[in-house]
């Protein structure tokens, strides 16, 4: 597995040679893009818009208009803007996991020791277990700034990238519904639905389904089999008032508990 970003981690005044690799992989179905009429795998090509020829990737560079011309960048003005954040990991506070929002999270990594940071690495991962607390910090990647937390499981440090209070959206504009729209006894009932499925969060007992199942598909087309598609089952009739469900949900449980 390659690096995505080298550099360090910022802990007060110790500097941490670190890695940072991705943590996750992706579950969905390989599908390519076919021409319709002879199956031929459709090419992305980089095309001059001037002269409607293909350039390729070493002739590409990256500008920012200004005025009626491009400025054009090259990696040490990037650098040049912080060159601090650009190779460093930099842990501005600690906070509890429980105060971030998990609609501030977004993607998460692995960092990884070099040889000369193990110890001080070793040193924060344990002082992060025994204090429960996360770590936020600041670095630039891709040439872009990213917030994100430090926090340790087990053996490693989870860097875990969150955005921006201003890249999340408010929900003024959006049409909900008051909390007077709830009535005293469905809350109840709702309640008691909620604790009966209730349990502890084990990751491993939830499967993408969809990509087994869309593989089923594939597998069967490629043998010349047809498979049908299976019909959305409503559960509940629209006629029955909010409370029945609940109780006919609560029964259902009942049921499959024993």
């Amino acid at each position: 597995m390659r690096p995505l970003w080298t550099g360090a981690i910022g802990f007060g005044l110790v500097n941490i040679p670190v890695k940072l690799y991705s943590a996750t992989q992706s579950s969905n179905v390989d599908l390519d893009m076919l021409d319709k009429k002879d199956h031929a795998n459709i090419k992305y090509m980089r095309i001059n818009e001037k002269t409607g020829k293909e350039v390729k990737w070493e002739n590409i560079v990256k500008g920012h208009m200004v005025g009626s011309k491009y400025v054009v960048l090259d990696e040490k003005d990037f650098e040049k803007a912080n060159a601090v954040k650009t190779k460093l990991i930099d842990i501005n506070d600690f906070v509890s996991a429980e105060e971030i929002n998990s609609v501030y999270y977004e993607t998460p990594y692995y960092l990884v020791p070099e040889k000369s940071g193990v110890r001080p690495y070793a040193l924060l991962r344990e002082a992060l277990l025994k204090t429960n607390k996360v770590g936020i910090a600041s670095f630039v990647m891709r040439n872009k700034e990213h917030l994100a937390i430090l926090r340790a499981e087990d053996d490693v440090i989870i860097l875990n990238q969150i955005r921006f209070a201003e890249e999340i959206r408010e929900t003024k504009e959006l049409s909900l519904p008051s909390k007077t729209a709830v009535k005293p006894a469905e809350l109840k009932m709702a309640i008691t639905l909620i604790n009966q499925l209730s349990g502890k969060f084990k990751i491993e007992k939830y499967k993408d389904t969809y990509s087994a199942a869309l593989m089923k598909v594939i597998n069967a087309k490629a043998k010349g089999k047809q498979t049908a598609a299976p019909h959305l089952k409503v559960v509940h009739s629209k006629a029955k008032d909010l409370m029945e469900q609940l109780k006919e949900s609560l029964s259902s449980k009942r049921k499959k508990a024993s």
